[in-house]
């Protein structure tokens, strides 16, 4: 079942959105993704206060906290077996062409069953994550690199796209932050790489001295990823090891699941950290 709020009004699985919307003909907007637990958003202060500085980001005014807030908890009223939610901060009407018009952004949820997340198989891609694009950092609504790097890595057998910077440095996934195996502990990619400042990424850095195995940021080689533990990180797969990488198989390793199941534990004594 899919619910959806848009605008302070609860729509029974549908939704109206005008032609003129920038969002739907430019992709101008934010999104985020929110996995519930326990029948809460989990870590809702975050992802609002991400949702709005990639508003600023990107020359949109932030949309208010509170409306935000609200129409996720109605989402919830409505339908307490979601597992996903979605916020996505439209640029509102506009003209046709690429300039923006002076109405209002428009605020729209979608509540969703969660996917059973598992291991994952990944696939190094051809293409790059610029890392001096003006949505660097941002989660855009303008996704099109990111599901055009999925169906190649579907077609190439695996799950996810990895993505180097610009200077031959891994970045992320098209839809996660990754973690990559390094000495005792795990690294995670640095902002300069222009991944998404992940909010599953954050909390394991913040946690680290409370993790069994150590996170920290710092660069790695996109071509010195064999032979490494590799593992994908976002809101709905939490910490997930990867089994593959360009179709050979990866050797289970212990601190990938030892920070996986420390941050699940964590992750339910604490809904909003």
């Amino acid at each position: 079942m899919t619910t959806v709020w848009l605008d302070g009004t609860h729509v029974d699985g549908r939704a109206t959105i005008p032609v003129s919307d920038h969002a739907l003909t430019l992709g101008d907007g934010v999104f985020e993704t929110l996995v519930v637990v326990r029948d809460r958003p989990f870590a809702v202060t975050r992802h609002v206060a991400r949702l709005r500085a990639s508003a600023t980001a990107v020359g949109l005014p932030a949309p208010d906290e509170d409306a935000v807030r609200g129409a996720l908890d109605a989402v919830l009223r409505a339908d307490p077996a979601v597992g996903r939610l979605r916020v996505t901060w439209t640029a509102g009407d506009g003209p046709a062409g690429p300039v923006r018009g002076d109405g209002p952004g428009r605020l729209l949820v979608v509540g969703t069953p969660a996917p059973v997340p598992g291991p994952v198989r990944v696939w190094r891609a051809p293409w790059v994550r610029n890392e001096r694009s003006p949505l660097a950092g941002v989660k855009s609504t303008s996704y099109q690199e990111n599901v055009v790097a999925l169906a190649a890595a579907r077609r190439h057998g695996a799950d996810e796209a990895l993505l180097a910077d610009t200077t031959g440095r891994l970045s992320e996934a098209a839809t996660s932050n990754a973690l990559v195996s390094d000495g005792a502990g795990l690294l995670t990619p640095t902002l300069a790489t222009g991944c998404l400042p992940g909010v599953t990424r954050a909390l394991l850095l913040a946690w680290s001295d409370a993790l069994p195995v150590p996170v920290r940021e710092g660069d790695v080689a996109f071509d010195d990823l064999d032979g490494r533990a590799l593992a994908l990180t976002s809101s709905l797969r939490g910490v997930a090891p990867v089994v593959a990488l360009d179709g050979t198989t990866l050797a289970a390793d212990d601190r990938v699941g030892q920070v996986a199941a420390a941050f699940a534990a964590r992750r339910d004594d604490d809904l909003d950290p």
